[in-house]
């Protein structure tokens, strides 16, 4: 059901890869010297980067933004009395008319939501979206409930004729062929009304809280009470495995008793809602409504995840006993996953440097594309120090603002790390992303499925680890090269690999149909676990992590991870035709981005001479990333005289 969503769905999307959100999310942290770690500033220069939100309002008192909700409020119910039962003669003119109250929403909600995510704990800000929230969903419920629904039932013929003298209907045709999609999914209109009304108070709520309760977590290590993003920095960044391995079980003691209970909780509820909610919309299994929203066939997520178990497990596997010899271990704990190598110890990254780098690297390939990272950092588009009580990890956020003005904004939590100038060139991407498709498309068509909407972050990321090993290959310096190499192959794995295992997990989970207690669910997630990495002590020791499902949020938008993998490897697909295309592949590329939401991943591929749906296309997109770059360290390896296989 495609009703103009409320408050949480308008809440920023989290594009950030699984170096973010599984055991390297940085925020807040101060790393000191121990040992061999270097030492890195709060904010590595980025304190002067910070959003200017007055594009939207001067502040959260700002009298404009409760002008706006009443204006939302009015809106929706002009719209339905202007349109219901009308659509057989009126589509144009309704299709305008909710064009501008999805504009006026992103305004509003879109704003909640960054100034919510500067500062979790800020209660004006935590009860005007509430407050919005609630009045929204009643407002959308009642009055714009019957567009979908009229709308999916319109006859193919009344469609035609209107599209035919009407360019704005004409233009919309993929929207309207999206909605009609979702018609053997809809509910009659008093139950998708009351659904819609009861949103703010439903499975959402329990997740809101639970970030809530995450920012509150406190680990002492090292005669402090750190923070999650403090003691994860430690597991991600610090130089000594002793260290890691400590900091591992500090964490994974600290998500036992009350945490991970509200954690099971919190996953049972929305579980359970979710699987209530399928059946009653006729969806043939629990990963259904996510596949069909993200226009992606059920068998063709089977086979990616097949591919990745059969054809990257194996390799993740290779790759680890590789980087086990690369640290000098005599065996890997879990804490050793993401751990830097000892090659190329250097000080953190400014990050003006980092966003030089960025843009050179998006200008190298593409004049249009660096532009547009210009536009969004010189706009004030970028949110990049670490500061108390802000959202940790990374996200973009791209809206279509009244005026069909297209704006994307990203936040980051820097602290000049590589990851990090990773992390800014893969929010750049959703961010160049979203203005060509906000400008090509409008507000109703803007919008990627998850699938592929991690098209450009990835690409960004690609294109500047291109940029970066060029240099290093022109230098001749094989030992930071080989650090570069394992760095994005770390990303690459944390991507397909590790995010097929959450999606596996969340299969388990919502395939059992009833209540999972703490133990169960870590039970589970040991078991997929294994299944990826192997068994233990076949690569790894899995001491100290059985926990660890507990603080991935992302479980809580149901099979959202699978798009990591899915665009991760579509994308290194995409990027192998650059050299076969020579100078066609920018201008087709850039067509990719403007799409937006009106083409599925087979048309999307199609003028590039790729086809998603072929059994093979996910194997050959791990054999052309992953496994090349793991023959690539191997060898370097060799050369460097790290030891034998």
């Amino acid at each position: 059901m495609r009703l103009l969503p409320p408050m949480v769905a308008l809440l920023p999307l989290i594009t950030t890869p699984d170096h973010l959100t599984d055991v390297s999310i940085r925020k807040d942290q101060i790393m000191e010297k121990t040992g061999n770690a270097v030492a890195a500033s709060p904010d590595m220069g980025a304190a002067s980067a910070r959003w200017d939100l007055t594009v939207f309002y001067t502040g959260i008192d700002d009298p404009r933004l409760d002008a706006d909700l009443a204006g939302l409020e009015r809106s929706a119910k002009e719209f339905n009395q202007n349109f219901k039962g009308q659509l057989k003669t009126k589509l144009g003119a309704a299709l305008a008319a909710y064009a501008e109250i999805t504009m006026l929403s992103n305004k509003l909600f879109g704003y909640l939501a960054l100034e919510s995510s500067l500062d979790l704990n800020d209660d004006a800000v935590k009860t005007k979206m509430a407050d919005a929230d609630r009045r929204w969903s009643l407002a959308a419920g009642s009055d714009l409930t019957f567009f979908d629904l009229e709308l999916a039932k319109l006859s193919k013929a009344a469609i035609d004729r209107q599209a035919a003298a009407d360019p704005y209907v004409r233009r919309h045709l993929p929207y309207i062929a999206a909605v009609r999609r979702d018609r053997p999914h809809m509910l009659s209109e008093p139950v998708e009304s009351a659904l819609a009304k009861r949103s703010p108070f439903g499975p959402s709520s329990w997740s809101e809280f639970y970030e809530q309760i995450e920012a509150d977590l406190r680990f002492p290590f090292d005669g402090k009470q750190m923070t999650l993003e403090e003691i994860l920095h430690v597991i991600s960044e610090d130089d000594l495995a002793d260290r890691r391995g400590a900091a591992l079980k500090i964490l994974n003691d600290g998500f036992k008793g009350y945490f991970a209970k509200y954690a099971a909780q919190t996953l049972n509820v929305i579980a359970g809602k979710k699987a209530v909610e399928d059946k009653e919309r006729h969806y043939a299994g629990p990963m259904s409504a996510r596949n069909e929203g993200n226009a992606v066939p059920d068998g063709v997520v089977d086979a990616l995840h097949q591919a990745v178990k059969d054809t990257a497990g194996p390799l993740a596997r290779r790759y680890y006993r590789l980087k086990q010899r690369l640290l000098g271990l005599d065996r890997m704990r879990w804490s050793d996953r993401n751990a830097k190598l000892p090659l190329d110890v250097q000080g953190g990254i400014p990050y003006d440097q980092a966003l030089r780098q960025v843009t050179e690297a998006y200008r190298d390939f593409s004049p249009t594309l660096a532009g547009l990272v210009e536009q969004v950092s010189s706009g004030r588009g970028i949110d990049a120090p670490v500061e108390p009580g802000k959202a940790s990890g990374a996200y973009c956020q791209s809206l279509v603002l009244p005026g069909q003005r297209p704006i994307s904004l990203v936040l980051l939590n820097y602290l000049g790390s590589q990851r990090d100038v990773m992390t800014l060139a893969h929010e750049l991407g959703h961010a160049v992303h979203g203005l060509l498709a906000g400008a090509a498309q409008g507000p109703l068509m803007d919008g990627t499925p998850m699938a592929y909407a991690e098209t450009a972050s990835v690409f960004g990321e690609m294109t500047v680890f291109n940029h970066l090993r060029s240099e290093l290959e022109k230098s001749g310096d094989k030992r930071a090269l080989l650090a570069l190499l394992v760095s994005k192959i770390d990303d690459i794995i944390n991507t397909s690999v590790r995010q097929i295992s959450f999606s596996n997990f969340e299969r388990r989970v919502h395939e059992s149909h009833r209540r999972l207690s703490v133990e169960e669910l870590n039970g589970i997630w040991m078991d997929v676990t294994r299944e990826m990495y192997g068994a233990d002590g076949e690569v790894f020791a899995y001491q100290d992590m059985d926990h660890l499902w507990a603080y991935v949020s992302h479980f809580h938008r149901p099979f959202y991870v699978y798009s990591y993998a899915f665009g991760e490897l579509l994308t290194h697909s995409l990027y192998a035709q650059r050299r076969r295309l020579g100078e066609r592949f920018e201008p087709l590329y850039l067509d990719l981005l403007r799409a937006g939401g009106t083409k599925n991943a087979v048309d999307l591929l199609k003028p590039f001479g790729l086809d998603p749906t072929d059994a093979n296309f996910w194997n050959e997109g791990i054999r052309v990333s992953l496994g090349t770059m793991v023959d690539e360290a191997e060898k370097l390896a060799d050369e460097l005289g790290y030891g034998q296989r």
